[in-house]
């Protein structure tokens, strides 16, 4: 059984859309997606540099464009799961058939303004707590009046909160833990982003969603969502709710998944995988980031695609 992943914010790298434009329509592609999204994707996959496209309202269409991009360029027929990080589950949505290409970009255009305009109401930010205890990481985050808004695995909880919040983490932190801040503009996947779950959930009520045409996860509790209703409400949800990424990836085990492909810009879900799962059960994984890469991914899904 093989898993397709789309990655989320903090992933991008300058110039990582580069090789795919050799491809045939892909600059056209690009163009047209660039009219939904507000942004010029060609020039942000490809000449922009680090701080541009670190612009949550740049970084979030350019992502779910390189997830589209790859994606079509790969028989999705025999995929079985699909599913994203954060802003990534936009991407995995359409490849799982409940959004058009079109209405995913429209989405993550909106979303990606409306956060980076919310992140400007108040100081906020999010830091990294590797290792510690678990429960002991969450307990100190909320005992400090911060979030756990993503959950990424083992050893891997990001807090997110208020500036002031986060530095006396920092100066306290859990047990066998340590503390890095991470380069965003605000505190996404809490409260604060509610202003941004409002504008995307008018821009999600113009869409008419599809029920998914193959496994899709939520990161809202790693299920699987067998309606597009549901999945569009949860996507809209999101922007507030935490990112339990580690039970996307239990239930990923739970399937039996044994082939993964991460999407471009790929390497850190592939990398979370490989720290999740255990012993001789890690599965065979391919990191899609140049079209030199898809020989290795139609491979994979010939092998142990299909499999359901």
């Amino acid at each position: 059984m093989l898993a397709v992943l789309s990655p989320g914010q903090g992933s991008q790298k300058p110039g990582f859309l580069t090789p795919w434009l050799d491809l045939a329509g892909a600059e056209a592609r690009l163009r047209s997606w660039s009219a939904l999204a507000g942004v010029d994707l060609v020039h942000l996959g490809t000449a922009a540099d680090a701080d541009e496209i670190k612009d949550t309202a740049r970084t979030q269409p350019l992502l779910v464009a390189a997830a589209l991009l790859a994606g079509e360029h790969l028989p999705m027929h025999d995929v079985t799961v699909t599913a994203g990080h954060s802003v990534g589950e936009l991407g995995a949505a359409a490849l799982a058939g409940v959004l058009t290409a079109e209405d995913a970009i429209t989405l993550a255009g909106v979303r990606g303004r409306e956060m980076a305009a919310a992140c400007a109401l108040e100081p906020t930010a999010m830091a990294a707590v590797l290792g510690g205890d678990p429960d002991e990481v969450v307990a100190a985050i909320e005992a400090h009046g911060l979030y756990p808004a993503n959950r990424n695995g083992t050893g891997q909880i990001v807090a997110a909160g208020a500036l002031d919040n986060l530095d006396k983490l920092a100066a306290e932190p859990p047990t066998k833990a340590r503390i890095i801040r991470l380069q965003v503009a605000g505190a996404f996947h809490t409260p604060y982003m509610a202003p941004a779950e409002s504008a995307l959930a008018a821009a999600a009520d113009a869409i008419t969603p599809s029920d998914p045409a193959r496994v899709l996860l939520s990161n809202l509790d790693g299920t699987a969502v067998d309606h597009g209703a549901e999945m569009v409400q949860r996507l809209v949800r999101q922007v507030t709710a935490p990112v339990r990424w580690d039970l996307c990836m239990r239930t990923l085990a739970d399937l039996g998944v044994t082939g993964v492909i991460e999407l471009p810009p790929a390497g850190t879900l592939a990398g979370l995988v490989k720290r999740e799962f255990k012993g001789g059960n890690v599965p065979e994984i391919v990191t899609l980031n140049t079209p030199d890469d898809l020989p290795a991914a139609r491979d994979l899904i010939a092998r142990v695609g299909g499999k359901r």
